[in-house]
């Protein structure tokens, strides 16, 4: 096996994106990924359209990420998906589909867990920030996820800190819902947040022990503190709209970087890498920048195509169990609930 070429197909589908990518080794040669548009006139994820979005997508884009890598399907080694966590109906059409494949391909297939996967995406070949070494602590940040992850090895991982309630993007998210801002709403936050001042509006900071997070209080606090104004001046947001953005950005930031320091203190680690949708985000990847330069930390931020749910990130994962030989079998099924516990 050691001389052998490998080719891993990867698909991923746990939430609204479809995406398929083959990777020769740790090198990608495609990563296709099919964006559901549908649901920004929902304000948020409908899981059965997604499911339904899924099947529609799903072949054209394994057929793509085939093509654009230039190999033929019978030269794939295995095929790696997504088993979750996620939405079920989702996870479904691509667990369904993987399995189907590799049946005929009669190759080997492999499950891969999705927070694994963010994690374990700083190991693809070609990204500016290097490769960080064993051990070092990972935080996990996605419209699902918060999470602080020290990482022992590839498959050796321990859940130190994760969110009580919503998870840092759903705080992103549901704070720009309340601005009035289009879904997804994260991205604009961070965009107007760029031209605002951070200090204009403090908003309090949750009180939660050990390494642990919680993001419902300030979501209620951003709620009452615009309908509070708005009924002194209707155009306070229109108004005010980068300074607010600014506000709650710094206020999330800090919580982030807050548990951080904690969990640096508590380890000794100072190798730090983010991952998932949140980690494309300007504040939080400047706050981990300083972190260097000002308490000595090295940190590891994945290239933008590697944060947002991608096949690629699955593909990693998919070949670095193909070398175990650490293969699933067609009784598979998808688990929503799927908690990460080091090797899956």
């Amino acid at each position: 096996m050691e001389n052998e070429t490998i080719y891993i197909l990867a698909i991923e589908s746990s939430c609204d994106d479809t995406s398929a990518a083959v990777l020769n080794d740790k090198k990608v040669l495609s990563n296709v990924t099919a964006t559901q548009k549908i649901h920004e006139e929902y304000g948020g994820v409908v899981p059965e359209l997604a499911s339904r979005a899924h099947q529609q997508n799903i072949v054209p884009v394994v057929h793509q990420a085939l093509r654009k890598a230039n190999i033929d399907k019978k030269l794939v080694s295995a095929i790696a998906f997504t088993r979750g966590p996620g939405l079920m109906g989702s996870l479904l059409v691509g667990t369904s589909f993987a399995k189907s494949l590799a049946l005929g391909l009669n190759v080997p297939l492999i499950e891969v867990n999705h927070m694994q996967a963010h994690i374990l995406a700083h190991f693809i070949d070609g990204q500016n920030d290097g490769v960080p070494h064993f051990p070092f602590l990972a935080m996990t940040i996605s419209g699902g996820h918060t999470q602080i992850v020290l990482v022992k090895d590839y498959f050796n991982m321990e859940i130190l800190g994760e969110t009580l309630d919503d998870a840092v993007g759903e705080a992103y998210d549901k704070s720009a819902k309340i601005l009035g801002l289009p879904y997804p709403g994260g991205p604009l936050v961070d965009k107007n947040a760029q031209e605002g001042n951070p200090n204009a509006f403090p908003f309090p900071k949750p009180k939660v022990d050990g390494l642990n997070f919680s993001f419902s209080g300030l979501k209620t606090s951003i709620l009452y503190f615009i309908q509070r104004e708005t009924a002194k001046n209707p155009d306070f947001v229109a108004e005010n709209l980068q300074d607010i953005c600014a506000s709650i950005q710094k206020t999330i930031v800090n919580i982030l970087m807050d548990k951080l320091k904690k969990a640096v203190k508590k380890t000794g680690i100072t190798q730090i890498a983010i991952g998932g949708g949140v980690s494309a985000n300007s504040g939080i990847r400047k706050a981990l920048k300083e972190a260097e330069t000002n308490l000595g930390w090295t940190t590891f931020i994945p290239s933008f195509e590697y944060c947002t749910d991608n096949a690629a990130m699955i593909g990693i994962v998919g070949y670095l169990k193909y070398q175990q030989e650490e293969f699933t079998n067609q009784g598979v099924t998808a688990k929503a609930r799927y908690v990460l516990d080091g090797r899956r």
